[in-house]
């Protein structure tokens, strides 16, 4: 045998050798998901509207629907999901180690993050930027804050933001840290700080649920970076993050065909072939994925589409009053963009 034939031999032995270890590896979570029964969910340890507990530990948000939709999909029951709160500080090690399964904590994608934690974002599940929060009065935007001192969370893309914003438009903000974010709006509201700042998302939540006159504070127009914010797992299965990208996706993508909590099996008879595709009546997307045709049909009748979602947690009708802005469908001048589910 040549020279030139072993060298073609041992490079197909190294391909088949790297493929059956990825293959190995692939799904090594959504295993572990099955044998426990339960996916385990990090999630905000208290923020309106996208994840917080109620009296009596129920959780629900925009982010609680997340992990919601992907339990329906996977083990095809919503319920079988135990939350993890988490402070900014702990959110990334408890993903890291093995501690949760997935992160769905108001986290924003980043260069840093995706490069170096170990880390990778889903998608995104709700555009943001950040801004402030300030006492009803004179003060209108947030270039008037010059000398003020800023209550901002540690830990998180906030605190920096808050510094490079202060550099640029040379304002002198004096941030007070706090590591636990209702330390940092207690100390707000008490009169420590002269502004809040956070995702817009945020300040609207604390505004709502914290403030004994949310129409005593104003959130100022500004906003001073990007936030696009979504769910995180570990690098190294490619099938569990397959799973909570396409969740996210099809969520968005049944908005757009108009597939709703209400009328998703009616929609099962759509003449529509896209809307089949999704259904799982006329093609099975969910082999793709390692579940069944219905995953993304069960998905949707539990949570309704990424519309009602956001409708039903923090739209214009709910205490937290966020417009759709940003959020809305791409057709509808919005950011909101699914790739294909075919």
């Amino acid at each position: 045998m040549n020279k030139y034939a072993h060298t073609v031999i041992g490079s197909v032995l190294a391909a088949a050798g790297l493929l059956a270890a990825t293959s190995a590896m692939a799904g090594k979570t959504l295993d572990q998901i099955k044998q426990r029964g339960q996916i385990v969910c990090g999630v905000n340890t208290g923020l309106a509207g996208f994840s917080a507990a109620d009296s009596s530990g129920n959780w629900s948000g925009l982010d609680v629907d997340h992990c919601r939709a992907v339990a329906a999909a996977v083990l095809s029951d919503p319920t079988k999901v135990k939350y993890v709160p988490l402070t900014a500080q702990q959110r990334f090690t408890a993903l890291q180690s093995g501690e949760i399964d997935v992160l769905a904590r108001n986290s924003t994608s980043t260069l840093s993050r995706d490069a170096s934690l170990g880390l990778h974002f889903a998608g995104v599940n709700y555009y943001d930027g950040q801004g402030f929060m300030v006492p009803k009065g004179k003060i209108t935007s947030a270039k008037q804050l010059k000398g003020a001192t800023v209550c901002v969370q540690s830990g998180t893309t906030t605190e920096k933001n808050l510094t490079d914003y202060s550099r640029t438009y040379k304002l002198n903000l004096k941030p007070v840290v706090f590591e636990k974010v209702e330390a940092a709006t207690g100390a707000y509201f008490a009169g420590r700080c002269q502004a809040y700042t956070t995702d817009t998302s945020g300040l609207a939540s604390v505004r709502a649920k914290e403030a004994k006159d949310p129409s005593a504070h104003v959130i100022l127009p500004d906003l001073v970076s990007k936030e696009p914010l979504g769910p995180m797992v570990r690098r190294g299965d490619d099938e569990w993050l397959a799973i909570n990208k396409w969740v996210l996706a099809g969520l968005i993508e049944a908005e757009e065909y108009g597939i709703t909590q209400a009328n998703v099996d009616q929609m099962k008879t759509s003449d529509n072939p896209q809307v089949g595709r999704l259904l799982g009546v006329t093609e099975d997307l969910g082999k793709h994925l390692g579940l069944d045709k219905e995953w993304l049909y069960r998905a949707i009748k539990v949570t309704g589409n990424y519309g009602e979602i956001f409708e039903r947690n923090v739209g214009p009708k709910t205490s937290i009053n966020l417009p759709r802005g940003m959020n809305r469908q791409w057709n509808q001048g919005g950011l909101l963009y699914s790739a294909p589910l075919r």
